[in-house]
């Protein structure tokens, strides 16, 4: 059955990230009023479907620019769906080109009815999911595709989901969204990291490569520590509460995902990335949610 196939070749495993950041956009806008659940269904649906339809969209790319390869390491731990021969070409890009139009439907409905705000918001997005591996910019091959992920995972999701609630746009979704936005970043990071000696190979450059395995390393690290610094800060400043220090009970899945990564990248090292990117973020809601019920 097709649908099945999509369902599989979709990553679905990914999607939790997404729906993080609309959730932290909309406790966000909890702050400011009541929340809308309709439209945070509506908000979280479309995002999906432009989550699934950017994986498919990237699948194609990398399998018709020949980055994608029966001996990729990606290949390794998840089905590519051209390579494994599960979808055609031309169905990956139907399948990618129907989820964008969905979500561009879903997105119009919602800008019409809540806030145009999410017109710019829901552009940028899609250019940026689209150009991340298609000619001619192709961001994920010139070493910004880290940058393309933070912008559409972080700032963009998080603040559009606010918008979707206020109707209008805030600073502090912006600020909040930075470290969830850095860590769903390094999920592209840690596969660039393990896929180092193959990229230089198919003559693509990645962050990874430019710096090199041992300071990636560095940077890894580095960026799992400014992430809790970060809403250390945030709390310091008076952007979150004193319930923002729950997100320290993520700090074992750190130290035990870099433990790994210390001994060798793993072959499912974005994924291994993304299970401590969704104890954070799951925690960095509970933060908000916890600071509406009871103030510290």
């Amino acid at each position: 059955m097709q649908l099945k196939k999509y369902l599989i070749v979709a990553r679905p495993w990914s999607f939790t990230m997404s729906l993080i950041s609309v959730s932290v956009g909309t406790l966000l806008a909890a702050e400011t009023g009541p929340v809308s659940w309709p439209w945070f269904l509506a908000t979280a649906v479309g995002i999906v479907f432009f989550h699934a339809a950017a994986n498919l969209i990237n699948d194609y790319f990398d399998s018709k620019n020949k980055i994608d390869t029966p001996d990729a390491p990606t290949v390794k731990y998840r089905p590519q769906p051209i390579v494994a021969g599960v979808l055609t070409p031309r169905q990956v890009l139907m399948g990618a080109v129907i989820l964008f139009a969905l979500t561009a439907v879903i997105g119009l409905v919602i800008a019409y009815c809540r806030s145009w705000h999410i017109v710019w918001i829901g552009v940028v997005g899609l250019l940026t999911a689209v150009f991340y591996t298609a000619g001619p910019v192709g961001l994920k091959y010139r070493a910004f595709g880290e940058i393309a992920v933070f912008l559409m995972w972080g700032p963009l999701m998080v603040e559009g989901a606010y918008a979707v609630q206020t109707q209008t746009v805030s600073l502090k979704p912006l600020l909040i969204s930075i470290p969830f936005g850095t860590l769903v970043a390094l999920v592209l990071f840690a596969n660039n990291m393990r896929d180092i000696a193959f990229d230089a190979r198919q003559n693509i450059k990645t962050l990874s490569i430019v710096v090199g395995l041992e300071k990636s390393m560095i940077i890894f690290a580095g960026l799992i520590l400014a992430a809790y610094v970060y809403v250390f800060g945030m709390i310091v400043l008076g952007m979150m509460s004193l319930w923002g220090l729950i997100i320290l009970l993520s700090v074992p899945k750190a130290w035990s995902l870099l433990k790994t990564f210390r001994r060798k990248v793993p072959d499912m090292a974005d994924a291994l990335t993304a299970q401590f990117d969704t104890v954070f973020g799951v925690l960095l809601m509970l933060a908000l949610f916890l600071d509406r019920v009871v103030h510290l």
